[in-house]
């Protein structure tokens, strides 16, 4: 496959001064001396983009996808390593970040179409299907100093995307404004892609990743981790985000060695012995919590660092997790993916009936669902001082794609009135990975038979 966009071994050095007066410093010392300290965006980072190929950066804040993307267009100058582009390129990075506020949106356009190539008799043909996707009326003939920010960026969303791009670069766009325009944006997308057009794109919206993406490049502090199926990609970002480098590094090493025996004599074998066998089973097993050897589950989630807790002490959960399908703990879960939550529990005090609980809740503070061992008839025998319970309630995930937060608590019943042991509120982030999203909180999971008669 020719490429579109080829990154050979791209650093990016800032130079980092501990006050403004070092700069003049440096620049006058007769003996060169530093008085800087070099921070690396990048280093050696290297992939390849096929041409009609869609390919996802992903990555932590801070880890040097929108720095690479800069290079690519060109904003940016490496520190080091080549960068070579074989196509136009429209680039949604900081929209309108080329815009003049004192121009009208039409001057706008005309002005950064002169920028990317186009004359104006190219432009004139295609100003009627960009105002048409912008659709802000009027407003295309005033200073654009006068828009509002949700007319500022679909004026300028409209123009980068509807310029007939042979490579369209996307950091972050695709969430701007409302519900109407981001699926006109997504239908765009779909349009381009399908014609061949080349992209690349940066976001955090991992359903974005497995909707778009053919391949998809991990990127963590300034390194390239891996590249890959967006699936398995998605899988080692989970592994970062619950702070398991160690185990990741184990992953990707099993990874590699299973492929790279996989090439070399898994021609002719059955299924389930080649290097897919291998490296599930590898990337089950690393990823597994070593339930014996004391190590605490909530170690390696995302926890909030000023948690509501209350009860009268008699119990406590000492520790808790989130696991999905394949038992690796994590805070992202792939909708329609079985999941377990597990929580273990340290008695004080005696207790007759013990009931565990979740209960999940929107931003603003809705339960949205839950269940706890009451209502799903477990069997839990009573607890006395010393004792410990490990609950795990497991489920399919059937949220609508989003952020969530997570509850628990452990309570019961003395004399008809309900006694709280202790309680967890909002305890950890969850964030649910979907590429189908239908109306409300939850999918009805329908399965839909249309026929013409």
């Amino acid at each position: 496959m020719e490429n579109a966009i080829r990154v050979k071994d791209v650093t990016k050095i800032y130079r980092l001064y501990d006050r403004p007066s070092d700069r003049l410093k440096e620049s006058l010392s007769l003996t060169r001396k530093n008085y800087h300290k070099d921070f690396y965006a990048l280093k050696g980072v290297s992939f390849d983009v096929g041409k009609g190929e869609s390919v996802g950066i992903i990555g932590t804040n801070g880890s040097g996808k929108s720095t690479i993307l800069k290079i690519i267009t060109g904003v940016l100058t490496p520190s080091g390593g080549e960068v070579a582009v074989n196509g136009r390129i429209s680039a949604l990075l900081e929209l309108g970040a080329g815009f003049n506020m004192e121009y009208t949106g039409i001057e706008n356009v005309y002005m950064n179409g002169t920028m990317m190539g186009y004359s104006r008799a190219d432009m004139d043909k295609k100003l009627p299907e960009i105002l048409e996707f912008a659709d802000i009326g009027d407003f295309v003939y005033q200073p654009v100093k006068s828009y509002s920010s949700g007319m500022f960026v679909r004026l300028a969303f409209a123009l980068a995307i509807n310029v007939d791009p042979e490579i369209l670069i996307v950091d972050e766009a695709l969430s701007v404004g409302d519900i109407f325009f981001q699926a006109k944006c997504y239908r765009r997308m779909d349009e381009l892609r399908a014609g061949g057009t080349t992209i690349l794109m940066v976001t955090h919206d991992m359903s974005s990743v497995l909707k778009y993406c053919d391949r998809t490049v991990l990127l963590n502090n300034g390194t390239k981790v891996a590249e890959g199926k967006p699936g398995e990609m998605v899988d080692l970002y989970k592994k970062i985000l619950a702070g398991q480098y160690d185990q990741l590094t184990e992953m990707i090493s099993e990874r590699e060695r299973s492929n790279t025996a996989g090439a070399l004599s898994g021609a002719g074998k059955p299924e389930g012995e080649g290097s897919g066998a291998a490296a599930k089973e590898a990337g089950s097993s690393a990823g597994n919590i070593r339930e014996h050897s004391g190590e605490l589950m909530r170690d390696s989630m995302t926890v909030n660092p000023s948690v509501n807790e209350y009860g009268n002490g008699r119990a406590e959960i000492y520790d808790f997790g989130v696991l999905d399908k394949d038992g690796r703990l994590t805070n992202l879960v792939l909708k329609g993916e079985t999941f377990t939550i597990k929580e273990r529990i340290r008695f004080k005090g005696h207790v007759e009936a013990p009931i565990f609980t979740y209960t999940f809740r929107d931003k603003k503070g809705n339960d949205l669902t839950g269940t706890n061992t009451m209502f799903e008839n477990a069997k839990v025998d009573s607890a006395d001082a010393g004792d410990e319970y490990e609950v795990a309630f497991s489920q399919r995930m059937d949220l609508q794609g989003g952020e969530y937060l997570l509850s628990m608590s452990c309570t019961g019943f003395e004399q008809g009135e309900l006694v709280v042991y202790h309680r967890l509120y909002d305890i950890l982030n969850f964030t649910v990975i979907s590429n189908k999203n239908t109306v409300g909180v939850y999918d009805m999971n329908s399965v839909v038979d249309v026929r013409k008669k």
